[in-house]
Parts: C-alpha cells; sequence; structure tokens
C-alpha cells in the first residue's frame, strides 16, 4: 500500500506540473515573417535615395562642405529620445490593433510627409522667397523635413523589429532567420532607392494578421514594472545587463562609427575625390554622384545576396565572429578608398577631365563588397540583442531601444565632428573615413575576442 500511495503521488505531481506547464506556442510561419519584415523596404526606399544624395544637396543649397555633417546631428539627436520612449510605449500598448502597428502606420505616414518636404524644399523655398546661391528658406524646409524623417524612421523601424522578435519568441534560430529577412528587404529597399538616385543628382527648383486570431502573434506579457517608461530610468536597466550584451554594445558602437562617415559622404566622396569636382562648378561632381549611388546600388545588391546566406553563416561559426570579419572587412575597404584617393591626386584629370575607367572601377568594386558587412550591421546586433536581453524582462521595444543608444551616440559625435575634422587635414572626406576604418578594425577584433559562439545547433527545416 504505501508503494501504491507514492506512485499516486507521482502521479499526482505529475499531473500537476502539466496542468502548471502554459502550453506550447504555434512557430509563427515564414511567410508572415516575410510580411512583417516587407516594412523595411518600403523605409528603406525613401532613405536610401536620400542618404546619396542629402550631403550633396544641402551644398548645393548654401551650406560648406565642413558644416554639411551638422544637418545629420538632428537625426542622432531624436534617435536618442525617440525609439527608446517608442519602444516602450509599444511594449504597453492595449491598441485593438495591436501594440506594435499603429507606430508602423503612423511612421510610415510620417516617412511619406518628409521625403515629400525634403524633396520639394528647394521648390517651398523658392515660393517662399529664395533667390540666389544661397537659399535660407529651402534650408529651413530641408531640415524641419530631415528631422521628421528620422523621427519617423525610428517611429517604424524600432517597433517593427520589436515585432518579429514577438513573433520568433525564444527560438533562437528563427529570430536570426527574422533579422535577416528584415536586412533582406533593406537591400531591396536600397537598390530602388539608389537606382533612382543614380540617375539625377541636380536638382532644379521652380523657376529656374488572421480573422480567427487577430493580432494574438504579438504577445501579451508586459515588462516588468521594475523598468519605467522614462528615458532617465531606461539608463537604470544598464546595471542588469551581463559582461557579453556590454560587449555587443561597444561594439555596436564602434561599427557605427565605422560606417557613418561612409553613409554620410559616399558619394560625396565620388565626386570629390574620385571625379575633382565641387558642388555648383561644372558636371564632375553631379557626375560622380551619380557614379556614388550606381555603386550603392550594386552595394545593396551584394548586402541581399549576404541577407540570404546569413543563417547559415552564423550556424556554421558563430553570429560574433561573422561580424568581427564583416568588421574587418569593412576597415580594409576604407582603407582601400585612402589609396584610391592617394592615386586619384597624382594623376593629371582632376579639374579638367573624367577620371580613367580603372579609377572608377576600383571605387565601385569597394562601394560594392561594403554590401556584405553592411548585411551583417543591419542583422546580427538585433538579433543578439533580442535573444540575450530576453531573460531580463525588457519588452523588445525597448530592447532594441537600448541598442539604438550604441548606435545614436557615435552618430552625433561623427555629425558634430566629421565636417570640421576634415576641413582641417584640407577639406576632403578622407580623414573620417581614415576614423572609421580605425574604429571598424578595433570592433572587428573586439567582436571575434570577446562575444561567445553560440553552440552549435543541428540544422531543422523551418515550417
Amino acid at each position: 500500500m504505501p508503494q501504491d500511495e507514492r506512485q499516486r503521488s507521482k502521479s499526482r505531481a505529475s499531473t500537476s506540473r502539466a496542468v502548471a506547464r502554459p502550453p506550447a506556442r504555434a512557430k509563427v510561419p515564414l511567410r508572415k515573417l516575410l510580411k512583417v519584415a516587407s516594412v523595411a523596404g518600403g523605409i528603406q526606399f525613401g532613405w536610401a535615395l536620400q542618404l546619396s544624395l542629402l550631403t550633396p544637396y544641402v551644398q548645393e543649397l548654401g551650406i560648406p562642405h565642413a558644416w554639411a555633417s551638422i544637418i545629420w546631428l538632428c537625426g542622432p539627436v531624436s534617435g536618442l529620445f525617440v525609439q527608446p520612449l517608442v519602444g516602450h510605449f509599444s511594449d504597453r500598448c492595449t491598441s485593438r490593433f495591436g501594440r506594435r502597428r499603429p507606430f508602423i502606420v503612423g511612421g510610415a505616414i510620417s516617412i511619406a510627409v518628409a521625403v515629400l518636404l525634403i524633396g520639394h524644399s528647394a521648390d517651398i523655398g523658392w515660393l517662399l522667397g529664395d533667390r540666389g546661391d544661397f537659399r535660407p528658406r529651402a534650408i529651413a524646409v530641408f531640415v524641419f523635413g530631415f528631422w521628421i524623417l528620422d523621427v519617423a524612421n525610428n517611429m517604424t523601424q524600432g517597433p517593427c523589429r520589436a515585432l518579429l522578435a514577438d513573433l520568433t519568441g525564444k527560438d533562437h534560430r528563427r529570430t536570426r532567420v527574422a533579422n535577416a529577412y528584415f536586412s533582406l528587404f533593406m537591400a531591396v529597399g536600397n537598390i530602388l532607392g539608389y537606382a533612382t538616385g543614380s540617375f539625377s543628382a541636380h536638382e532644379v527648383p521652380l523657376g529656374s494578421r488572421d480573422q480567427s486570431a487577430p493580432f494574438s502573434e504579438e504577445g501579451h506579457e508586459q515588462s516588468s514594472d521594475v523598468h519605467e517608461a522614462f528615458l532617465w530610468e531606461l539608463f537604470g536597466t544598464f546595471r542588469y545587463f551581463s559582461g557579453t550584451i556590454w560587449i555587443i554594445l561597444i561594439v555596436t558602437a564602434l561599427t557605427w562609427l565605422g560606417w557613418f562617415p561612409f553613409l554620410l559622404f559616399d558619394t560625396d566622396w565620388m565626386g570629390r575625390e574620385i571625379y575633382g569636382g565641387e558642388p555648383n562648378e561644372g558636371q564632375n561632381y553631379a557626375t560622380g554622384v551619380r557614379m556614388g549611388a550606381l555603386g550603392l546600388m550594386l552595394n545593396s545588391v551584394v548586402l541581399g545576396i549576404t541577407s540570404v546566406l546569413m543563417e547559415k553563416l552564423c550556424r556554421k561559426w558563430g553570429a560574433g565572429f561573422i561580424w568581427g570579419i564583416s568588421n574587418i572587412l569593412m576597415a580594409l575597404c576604407f582603407l582601400a578608398m585612402l589609396i584610391l584617393y592617394y592615386v586619384a591626386i597624382h594623376m593629371d584629370y582632376r579639374g579638367h577631365d573624367l577620371p580613367p575607367n580603372g579609377i572608377v572601377i576600383a571605387a565601385l568594386i569597394i562601394f560594392t563588397i561594403l554590401g556584405g558587412p553592411l548585411a551583417i550591421t543591419y542583422s546580427v546586433p538585433y538579433a543578439l540583442v533580442s535573444i540575450r536581453t530576453e531573460s531580463l524582462g525588457l519588452g523588445q521595444g525597448l530592447s532594441l531601444g537600448v541598442l539604438n543608444l550604441a548606435i545614436v551616440i557615435p552618430q552625433i559625435v561623427v555629425s558634430m565632428g566629421s565636417g570640421p575634422w576634415d576641413q582641417l587635414f584640407g577639406g576632403g572626406n578622407s580623414p573620417a573615413f581614415a576614423v572609421g576604418g580605425i574604429s571598424a578594425l578595433a570592433g572587428g577584433l573586439i567582436a571575434i575576442l570577446a562575444i561567445p559562439r553560440s553552440s552549435a545547433q543541428k540544422p531543422r527545416a523551418l515550417p
């Protein structure tokens, strides 16, 4: 009898555990992840078009090259506040449309308005009375539109990535796949945007889910009350971070310290350093900007291909190792840009002729190769942070907002310092690229040596 009682006791305990265990959450189909990630394509189209033409455009509006990067300061300043707050509020949103969708839709509408303002800033300035080479009203409209664009970009991308993390849950492999999809659609948007930018670099102003279970994929968990929603308390969450998370944030900051000089000055570098032109002085600069946009389009093709291969690469070598190698490759590409500029200035075409085909092809090859590291940057850090902050009780929106801090702070540094720094060394873009290369190399070495590799996972079919 005692033995029978022990068996009944074990049976009751087993039944109790079975009741206490929550039901397994059904995996979201990959096609739904694709639909969510496709938001990135529309966002990135407008963003890519602006990235390829903004620095040349503001100089054509009359802003000196040394101060052109200051215009970009509005982006990181808004991102420093907007994405953590939007992430927090989307974690706690109780709308019948879901936690993330209201922010995604509102951000998308704002992006459309901002792109129209930026694209027609010269026309609006002319209507308001601008005449001559210096157009202060057009500059004011441009800065206002650009500020809205960056706020809307943070307002849309953060909740979209958080929604992907909600959908994938604790499945680390699906988290990497979802972020690779996001990177893939960013590549599609980039290709379309940069292709458009490669056709024209000069503006002529006027006068011259499922109905049966709607929105359930977004989950119902609420973030811990310990982490309240205000920015000053956001910094208090840092004390809960493990050493690995801190390393990820440091590598992210170094990586973006490397990327921002390129993203700000890529087409301007092609127009100035390779084609030897100046804004509003002849056709060489405009031709170089269009060729730079073509290079960025090729860059985006490689970005898309790398995004498709991302999961296989990370599963075989580890995400941290792949990230580190991509940063080292980025540093080598920046070094090649410096060497190419050195070769160009010792040739006699600058100022009166177009560059030789070999110089242009070499520059396009460098732009193209950089698409691989850019795909890693768009995907791996977000997947690593989503995986490692889940146990902290932070909502995914707030977690990605924390990661955004490691992105916008380097951008502030680059925006404030790159123009005067370049001017100090002769007015070109090369000094900023040199600093970017050193930062990328440091970030790559830290990622390889300090980010622990994930344990090997056996490949399994994704339904």
